[in-house]
């Protein structure tokens, strides 16, 4: 049988157990997105973790639920059919999993929204390598931002395409991440996450003019507050060469909180 979507499945007994061991998840509740036919819920399960498995695939659900009967009358597996970035997720307070590529992004933001203890998760490693560019790197943009800004990021250690069943045509990263406060005060999410998706959706140009085309978000007399109030060097610079005390001191500036 094939992978369903863009899901590659973890066969590697090896990189199994590597991820598995990563965190100490006996007694705790472990969220993990896309366990396909569960190799690495087996692992989880036997470490003495309560998992709460969240897939998509509904020929997939029936197969782990053929599988895993036992454990799921037991209450040590609880598993939810639909799409982890939309779907009800029960209490959790660790997340393992071999994430399906399409879902990287948009899974981690709510991740980080929901909140966790911490999490081992499994990208591209191209999706990787953005996630850990240090702000003010040529590689740096919106992803690293956001993350960095609510928690530490690690890299783990690299997958090769044949650790997968089919095989991927890209290697794979495992990331730790831990939640933490933002390591510069930030009094409105909404506007600060809007500033630094704003500002790298016109990242060629400087701070000034990224700012300029966001009248019709920010308003046009904030935006002049903010080219006023800004430093200079803040204002000339571009987004991929500001660090995130210069993030906090845009989505503050010239803000007046309702």
């Amino acid at each position: 049988m094939s992978a369903p979507r863009d899901q590659h499945f973890l066969v590697d007994p090896e990189a199994i157990d590597r991820i598995a061991s990563l965190l100490p998840v006996s007694g705790r509740i472990v969220l993990e997105v896309g366990p396909g036919r569960g190799a690495l819920t087996h692992a989880l399960l036997d470490r003495g973790a309560e998992v709460v498995a969240v897939e998509l695939d509904r020929h997939l659900c029936s197969e782990l639920t053929s599988t895993f009967s036992a454990e799921i009358t037991s209450g040590q597996l609880h598993l939810v059919h639909g799409d982890a970035t939309r779907v009800p997720i029960p209490p959790f307070e660790l997340v393992v999993s071999n994430l399906p590529y399409s879902i990287s992004s948009p899974l981690t933001f709510r991740l980080l929204e929901i909140g966790f203890t911490e999490a081992v998760l499994m990208y591209q490693y191209e999706f990787a390598r953005r996630m850990l560019a240090a702000p003010g790197s040529h590689d740096c943009g919106r992803l690293s931002v956001m993350v960095r800004t609510y928690a530490e990021v690690t890299r783990c250690f690299d997958l090769p395409p044949r650790c997968f069943s089919p095989a991927p045509q890209v290697r794979s990263t495992v990331v730790h991440l831990r939640p933490r406060d933002p390591p510069h005060p930030i009094a409105d999410r909404k506007r600060y996450a809007d500033v630094v998706r704003i500002l790298f959706s016109h990242r060629r140009k400087t701070v000034r003019n990224g700012l300029r085309s966001a009248r019709g978000i920010f308003g046009g007399e904030a935006v002049d507050r903010m080219l006023a109030l800004l430093p200079e060097e803040i204002l000339a610079a571009r987004p991929e060469r500001l660090t995130l005390a210069d993030f906090a001191a845009i989505a503050g500036t010239g803000h007046e909180p309702r």
